[in-house]
């Protein structure tokens, strides 16, 4: 049996596309979605989930207090601030030592300073009720923490300051204090997670099992979001329907709600071509997770190899040294 051509011209499509990984930003910032054409569901599943867990990046882990007399208890005030990316490339610093003893350096630690008082407005009306009118510094934001560089690292990044993310986080109203950053991994605590979410989906597949003529090709066309579809003129003038990007399709199936498509068109999807979104904190962009992600992936493949390979060869040399003894107690 032939097959039908538009599902030809998808297959041919997508065989060009196997073997290679295709990365597009979606306009969104820090957003980026890559498609794996011919990839297997369990090795899709091992890196979207356990990969990002690893990559290393920069957030608050000790927190020093001075003073602090908000309605924010130390403990809290200190969780708020390790949730706040830290917009620093991860890669220019070493992990702390497991040492406590070791003091930090330069290369290990990034230092942050609070110092920040809210005090009344002396221009407010006395009947304002607005506390960003009627106090000075009422909202304390993440804007606030104060880069203090230590060594030479007001050298290395003077053209790129280190600081949050966002400035537009909101913490709370406290007094004076400091905070060090060090290096780490989402696996160990979420504050380190340079991802906020991480998913990925199916391709979706539109098969028209024949063509889609004159008003009706319209009415198809209207069936999908902008772009998924179109309505294109053939040489003798006709006007039929086309798929031309089922990656746009959101799978709502509103086709199948019209009798007249129900027995034309097939809604699938294609099983070993998965499309993955990610979506950065900002510390990192998702292109550069996404290349430090698969590299942490080979390493771990590259130990397992390893050590698969010493267990084989530890193996072989008891079978040697079992032979041996067999052959030595025949010749006694």
């Amino acid at each position: 049996m032939a097959a039908l051509p538009q599902k030809q011209a998808n297959d041919d499509a997508l065989n060009l596309l196997r073997g290679r990984v295709i990365i597009e930003s979606d306009h969104v910032k820090s957003v980026s979605s890559m498609e794996f054409p011919g990839l297997s569901a369990r090795m899709d599943t091992n890196w979207n989930f356990d990969s990002f867990k690893e990559v290393p990046t920069m957030a608050i882990e000790t927190v020093y207090v001075h003073n602090n007399t908000s309605i924010i208890v130390d403990e809290v005030l200190a969780h708020r601030l390790g949730l706040i990316p830290i917009k620093v490339d991860p890669e220019n610093f070493d992990f702390r030592s497991k040492n406590p003893d070791d003091p930090p350096t330069d290369r290990d630690t990034i230092v942050f300073v609070l110092n920040i008082e809210c005090k009344e407005n002396p221009t407010a009306n006395s009947n304002e009720r607005d506390p960003n009118k009627r106090f000075i510094n009422s909202n304390v934001h993440s804007s606030d923490l104060k880069w203090a560089p230590q060594g030479d690292q007001g050298v290395r990044y003077e053209n790129n300051p280190i600081k949050p993310v966002h400035d537009d986080i909101l913490l709370a109203k406290l007094r004076p204090g400091q905070a060090h950053c060090a290096k780490g991994i989402g696996k160990e605590h979420a504050k380190w997670s340079p991802v906020a979410t991480a998913s990925y989906r199916l391709l979706p597949e539109i098969i028209l099992k024949k063509e889609i003529k004159g008003d009706l090709a319209y009415k198809f066309v209207s069936c999908f979001p902008e772009g998924v579809a179109e309505v294109i003129e053939k040489e003798n003038g006709e006007k039929v329907a086309k798929v031309v990007n089922p990656r746009k399709d959101t799978v709502s199936r509103e086709v199948l709600r019209h009798k007249e498509f129900q027995d034309i068109v097939q809604l699938t999807r294609v099983r070993d071509h998965f499309i993955f979104n990610i979506e950065s904190t900002g510390i990192l962009p998702p292109e550069i997770l996404f290349q430090r992600s698969i590299g942490i992936l080979i390493q771990k493949c590259a130990i397992v190899k390893e050590a698969l390979r010493r267990r084989l060869k530890v193996l072989e040399e008891e079978e040697v040294n079992s032979g041996g003894g067999a052959n030595n107690m025949e010749t006694d």
